[in-house]
């Protein structure tokens, strides 16, 4: 119940969490930025082979695998979906403040609190509305790990199974990798990665 000796309507409302439309882009899933593979046995003593280097570009090959970019999609559709529940919720309670702020002159005090106390349990369901959608294990993670987790594993597994076969010593991701001053196109393995997923750009 809210405290009603402290209450003032002008902070009511709170501090209202904002989701946004949580556009998601294929760096913004939770694929590493720059995928490391070292081999320990690509510099042993039998191999004479020297250590190599070469480099994909994860948001490009996610982008050119169709399970993806329809994963994606309904992601986005979900996330925007949720947001537009969100702040009908929060509308609501804006409503009701309003409302409130109206006629509170004419109201008595057991009637003030209880349209106070109206007012909060609804911001707060609002609230919890928003986490259950948008919070850390919320339900715009758990489609993220269901739709797009086993895709990346697939991609991390493709990456791996190239640096073994081609003797490199680590592959660098340069999806939005600003440390990556200068790459040499033919030291980019997207392509291949892609076929070696099953996919032709």
């Amino acid at each position: 119940m809210a405290d009603h000796n402290n209450y003032s309507p002008n902070n009511l409302l709170g501090k209202r969490m904002k989701a946004g439309a949580m556009k998601l882009t294929g760096t913004g899933s939770g694929f590493p930025k720059v995928i490391m593979v070292f081999l320990l046995i690509l510099f042993s003593l039998q191999s004479g082979f020297a250590q190599r280097f070469a480099y994909v570009d994860s948001e490009y090959v996610l982008n050119n695998i169709p399970e993806y970019r329809a994963a994606q999609e309904q992601l986005d559709k979900l996330a925007e979906e949720w947001q537009e529940e969100i702040e009908a919720a929060y509308e609501e309670v804006e409503s009701l403040y309003r409302q409130y702020q109206s006629d509170r002159v004419l109201m008595s005090e057991d009637m003030r609190r209880k349209r106070e106390d109206e007012i909060v349990a609804r911001e707060a369901e609002a609230a919890n509305l928003q986490q259950k959608f948008f919070g850390p294990e919320g339900e715009l993670f758990e489609s993220q790990q269901e739709l797009i987790r086993p895709i990346q594993d697939r991609v991390y597994k493709a990456v791996e199974k190239m640096a073994n076969e081609g003797n490199y010593a680590v592959i660098f991701d340069t999806a939005n990798a600003a440390s990556m001053l200068y790459t040499n196109p033919r030291n980019d393995l997207s392509d291949d990665l892609l076929k070696m997923l099953g996919y032709s750009n």
